[in-house]
């Protein structure tokens, strides 16, 4: 087993839903350290205290954990010749308490969990250092009545701090320090007793500055009069941090005397929170304990994938009896892969001594090794391509194989020519079977499929199908071989109903349709029109199309040296680039030969009076006359 395997199978995914269940991190540390075991005895051992557990929890439902806290790094700390602080001390006395509980619960259980109930005698009692703890640290903090000789000292403290009480009161009260204080009231710093005084009186009052306020406007003296009180204070209160200090080392010694014996109590609370989060994790989905062997004999009745949510499929599969090698085939999205991870999974889980979700009959073996090559290992970084990267871990697989493994391939010789990669998966197959494997594997090529056909000790399994809904049943039929019902899929994804004719057409039979593309479906080589609108110069009179306003103008003056043309576009002449203006119609196509083009740009108006001078109208003479006049007179 490598880590692919377990990445594959999910195999951590499993141990972090078993996890969900512990009360504490003891339990939860223990269980990422799990792995599967490959000794029968160790498995079977795994597997009855998972059971007798889930017995318990059937009779009692619940277990007196709740309150278990991971001690070990005050254990750590005691080690190292530390002293552990009051509340440090209180939940080794909460840990030592929660065995205590445990061991009494445990006691009474023989007839449901011999084993669990074994496992409670090595748990020892410390109920002394219970009491003590107790009995010395209450609130988090030693208590006084931890010795006389605290009590002493603390009762000493209390009247040191009446007295100076006292007399800072009487100072408050007196009407000659009234205008020297700041605020009336008796404020603490750094364990002195001060008077908030201002910072412009800080001479007029006898004392010690403490400190002073932020902005500076005031100062906290230690009158004079209680500095004596003070400093009497000030020892006391280190020989109480001695006492305390030693209390500590006493209780801390305590501890480290039985150090041993607690570190195993450790191991079997963390034991016991793995075992019973197993039961709980059991209990959830209904779980069994499966028979177990070590030929490589597994037979699954309507097991469920762990991972799986819903209302799923159930599996029912059997291999190392009849045979020792099993081909599934059948369509993509049918489940075969599944299949493979469902049996993946369940191994590891009874392994790891999980329940599973099966019926009773279930049986599954315990391999040395289980290997799985599922998926794309394709690596960008190593240049390796999907068939390559398979290749590398198959020969991997080959050679850590052992005449006592499991092994599960998923679509085995694929990524590569079809013809090729079928003979070198049936190749590979062989000689894991000479090996002694037990080897599941998911292929749609035929030639393997024939292959187990014909081999004695092969096996061919098919995903179930619903031909008349064309659908998948995701259930596996063993001793039948499925097809890949490519066709249902393209199908599914809407391919055209005459090209899926076509297929089924050529699946029949290989003639097939040479008719060559019909002329008219054929791209022909079309001139580039911006390219010719481009190189054309522009006639006058073309009808041209202005890009920038989406409308159509006339060609008024061809183009000039910096390629602008002139054209007549809503009754005026306005200058635009070539590239601007797209030809509708050339000129020589809209007018007829000999058109005078200019009338283009002339109106009505003008074309009447121009042809009323050509016939010498005196009305047009007369009008002529008048402006010319106007003219003169300007």
């Amino acid at each position: 087993m490598n880590t692919m395997t377990f990445e594959k199978l999910q195999y951590n995914e499993l141990k972090r839903m078993v996890k969900f269940h512990c009360v504490s991190s003891l339990g939860k540390e223990l269980l990422d350290k799990l792995q599967p075991s490959t000794n029968s005895k160790v498995v079977k051992n795994r597997l009855n205290e998972t059971t007798e557990a889930r017995n318990i929890l059937n009779a009692e439902s619940h277990l007196p954990l709740k309150g278990i806290r991971n001690i070990n790094h005050q254990m750590g700390k005691l080690e190292k010749g530390m002293i552990l602080s009051p509340s440090e001390l209180v939940a080794i006395s909460d840990f030592l308490r929660g065995c205590r509980i445990i061991k009494k619960f445990m006691m009474d259980k023989e007839f449901f969990a011999p084993v669990l109930h074994g496992y409670a005698y090595s748990m020892m009692e410390f109920q002394g250092i219970e009491e003590n703890i107790n009995y010395s640290i209450r609130g988090n903090r030693v208590d006084s009545e931890a010795s006389k000789e605290l009590k002493r000292i603390r009762n000493q403290v209390a009247k040191t701090e009446e007295k100076i009480e006292e007399r800072l009161n009487k100072f408050l009260k007196s009407s000659a320090n009234k205008e020297f204080i700041q605020e009336f009231f008796i404020s603490k710093k750094d364990d002195r007793f001060t008077i908030p005084i201002k910072a412009s009186y800080k001479n007029q009052v006898e004392g010690t500055i403490i400190e002073a306020s932020s902005k500076g406007s005031t100062v906290f003296i230690e009158p004079s009069a209680i500095s004596k009180l003070n400093a009497e204070l000030a020892t006391l209160k280190v020989e109480e941090s001695m006492e305390e200090y030693q209390i500590l080392a006493t209780l801390s010694g305590s501890i480290l005397e039985e150090i041993r014996q607690i570190n195993i109590n450790i191991e079997l609370i963390a034991q016991y929170d793995m075992i019973f989060a197993k039961a709980k994790f059991s209990k959830s989905m209904d779980g069994i304990e499966p028979k177990l062997n070590n030929h490589g004999y597994i037979k699954l009745k309507n097991c469920k994938h762990p991972l799986l949510p819903g209302n799923i499929v159930p599996l029912d599969f059997e291999i190392g009896k009849d045979y020792r090698s099993l081909i599934i085939t059948g369509p993509n999205a049918g489940g075969k892969t599944v299949v493979l991870k469902t049996i993946g999974i369940l191994t590891l889980a009874v392994m790891s001594g999980f329940h599973i979700a099966a019926d009773e009959g279930t049986e599954i073996a315990v391999f040395d090794q289980l290997f799985v090559d599922i998926g794309d290992n394709q690596s960008i970084e190593n240049s390796l391509s999907t068939f390559s990267s398979h290749m590398k871990n198959i020969s991997e697989i080959m050679s850590a194989s052992t005449n006592n493994t499991l092994l599960l391939f998923d679509e085995i010789g694929s990524g590569t020519e079809p013809n090729e990669g079928a003979a070198l998966a049936i190749a590979i197959l062989e000689e894991f079977y000479q090996m002694g494997c037990i080897t599941v594997a998911t292929t749609h090529y035929g030639e393997i499929k024939r292959y187990s056909e014909m081999h004695s000790d092969f096996m061919n399994a098919a995903m179930q199908f619903n031909s008349e809904k064309l659908e998948p049943m995701f259930k596996l039929l063993i001793g039948k071989s499925g097809d890949s019902n490519a066709l249902w899929i393209s199908k599914k994804m809407n391919l055209r109903e005459k090209v899926l004719q076509k297929a089924q057409h050529y699946i029949e039979n290989k003639n097939y349709d040479l008719e060559r593309v019909r002329d008219n479906r054929v791209k022909k080589p079309v001139l580039d029109t911006n390219q010719e609108e481009i190189t054309y110069a522009f006639e006058v009179g073309d009808r041209v199309k202005l890009t920038e306003h989406d409308d159509f103008g006339i060609v008024y003056e061809k183009k000039d040296n910096l390629n602008n043309v002139l054209v007549l576009y809503k009754n005026e002449i306005v200058k635009v680039n070539a590239k601007r203006i797209e030809l509708e119609a050339r000129a020589t196509d809209l007018y007829p030969e000999g058109y005078d083009l200019n009338s283009l740009f002339v109106s009505y108006e003008e074309r009447k009076f121009q042809h009323d001078m050509e016939r010498g109208s005196k009305k047009a003479l007369k009008k002529v006359s008048k402006e010319m006049k106007k003219r003169l007179s300007e």
